[in-house]
């Protein structure tokens, strides 16, 4: 990826996790605007490129340790553990990312629906637009997938209660002398 993301073998000086690292190293504040782009374009770029090989054959789950996947997939220890971060919440049974280290063995067993919907949510337009998504599922189905994921953000304010409607807690009373009263 990048001189900022080193190949690692074993946890850092300071004795993080590996998650730790990785968090540390993606969202560092010290680093220029430059460097935070060029981190995560390349980030983003190697993530498509894992998506697109585990999308395309979804019957074969992907097993191994982190280490057997980063090889897998040709990305650097702590690109697989951002990888392993982000779609740990869309897997059938998560891992424990926590306290994973480069011996941990992961299952990326994928809910497919909810892969999508995550996709869509973290607004990776880059992931959930891939041409693999067509023979996992149709079209019209992720056209509802996306507009139930925008809408679960959506904040629907319900009808405005009358000074003299009803009171909602059902005592009969006008609003106004029931629960309006301090409004």
């Amino acid at each position: 990826m990048s001189e900022e993301i080193k190949d690692t073998n074993v946890e850092n000086e300071e004795n993080l996790s590996l998650l730790e690292t990785w968090r540390g190293i993606a969202y560092n504040s010290n680093q220029t605007k430059q460097e935070y782009d060029r981190l995560w374009a390349n980030y983003f770029n190697l993530e498509k490129g894992i998506y697109e090989k585990i999308l395309s054959d979804p019957e074969n789950v992907v097993r191994g340790t982190v280490k057997e996947l980063a090889d897998k997939f040709g990305v650097k220890l702590l690109i697989m553990v951002g990888f392993l971060d982000g779609i740990n919440d869309s897997l059938k049974v998560q891992n424990d990312i926590e306290n994973m280290t480069e011996d941990t063995e992961v299952n990326l067993g994928f809910d497919t629906e909810l892969l999508y919907k995550n996709m869509v949510e973290a607004k990776a337009e880059w992931l959930y637009n891939l041409p693999q998504w067509d023979a996992l599922i149709d079209e019209e189905r992720r056209k509802v997938l996306y507009k139930e994921q925008k809408a679960s953000h959506t904040v629907v304010k319900g009808k405005k209660v009358g000074r003299n409607d009803p009171c909602p807690c059902g005592s009969g009373k006008k609003y106004k002398f029931c629960h309006g009263k301090n409004a």
